[in-house]
Formats: structure tokens, C-alpha cells, sequence
């Protein structure tokens, strides 16, 4: 509610219902608490990655929607919105390291895909992280940073927009 910088462990304990001392009987400090609340957003985005990919569809279907779904949650989840903000507006070194760790899971779970669908020869032989990243730095690039200047892009001209920049250099 309060973003990573203004949230305290008294106001943790308030909420929870719970003294402070039981909060570090489990977290030593607001930081190890904090991770362990970013690995339970990391859990919840791979199940919608997931969740998303369907087995009757071409990798690069696939990695659109899952890219989308996953940058859907992360703008609709309302912890991740305000580490977002502060990261912009306050630059706090730990918000920022996490967003980071969130990053690199995303990139992990599309570079495991790009490595499934070369062996099955759907994509031309890459650099898996490198292509990862470059996809996922696209999907921002046309969800996020358009937007701040631009008309919303539909998920449709993003798919459009997607396969016109990108899949035509990979598609055998």
C-alpha cells in the first residue's frame, strides 16, 4: 500500500494483526521480508506465464501471450504498480534490485522457451538470453514506454507490431 520506502515493520505488524517481535521471529529485517514477498510475486507470475501458453499454438503466439499476460500482471498488481512508481520517482537501491530479480525471471522463463522451440526447429539457432531480453524489452517498449506519450496500443497491434520487427528475423 505504501510503496517499499514508506512501509515500516510497525505498520506490518499493525496490518497483520500481529507485535512486531513475531514478524522477526520469521524476517530478521524489512528487506528479508521484502524478498520474500517479491518470490511469492515471482511464484504467481510463472503460473500466469504458464497458464497463458497453449500447446496447440506457435512459439511465437505463445511468447506473445504470455509476454502480455505477464506485463498485464505486472500493471494490475497493485504491490508491483507502487515499486514501479517508487523506482521512477525515489530510485530505492532494494525496490530496484527486485524489479530487477523480476525482470530476470521473466527473461529465465521466455529463454527457456526461444531453447524449446529451437530444438524443435520452430525458431532459428540464437542467443536465447540475448533474444529473451530482446522480446521482453520490446513487449515494455509498445506497452509502457508508448504509452506515456502515445494512444494505448490493442493487444492486437501489438502482436501485429510484434511479428513485423521480430518474428520474421527468427521464423525458418
Amino acid at each position: 500500500m505504501f510503496g517499499y520506502k514508506a512501509t515500516t515493520m510497525d505498520q506490518v505488524a499493525k496490518i497483520a494483526n500481529v507485535g512486531k517481535g513475531t514478524i522477526y521471529t520469521f524476517y530478521s529485517n524489512k528487506e528479508e521480508l521484502f524478498s520474500e514477498i517479491i518470490a511469492g510475486i515471482l511464484k504467481e507470475m510463472r503460473t500466469v506465464a504458464e497458464r497463458s501458453i497453449k500447446p496447440d499454438k506457435s512459439f511465437f503466439e505463445n511468447a506473445h501471450l504470455a509476454l502480455i499476460s505477464l506485463l498485464d500482471f505486472r500493471n494490475e498488481h497493485q504491490l508491483t504498480v507502487k515499486l514501479i512508481q517508487e523506482e521512477k520517482e525515489i530510485g530505492t537501491k532494494v525496490v530496484n534490485q527486485e524489479l530487477h530479480r523480476l525482470e530476470e525471471m521473466i527473461i529465465c522463463f521466455i529463454k527457456e522457451k526461444i531453447e524449446i522451440a529451437i530444438e524443435k526447429e520452430e525458431i532459428r539457432k540464437c542467443n536465447s538470453e540475448i533474444t529473451a531480453f530482446i522480446m521482453l524489452k520490446l513487449y515494455v517498449a509498445l506497452v509502457v514506454d508508448w504509452e506515456e506519450h502515445h494512444t494505448p496500443l490493442s493487444k492486437e497491434e501489438i502482436a501485429n507490431l510484434f511479428e513485423l520487427y521480430f518474428v520474421k528475423g527468427l521464423s525458418l
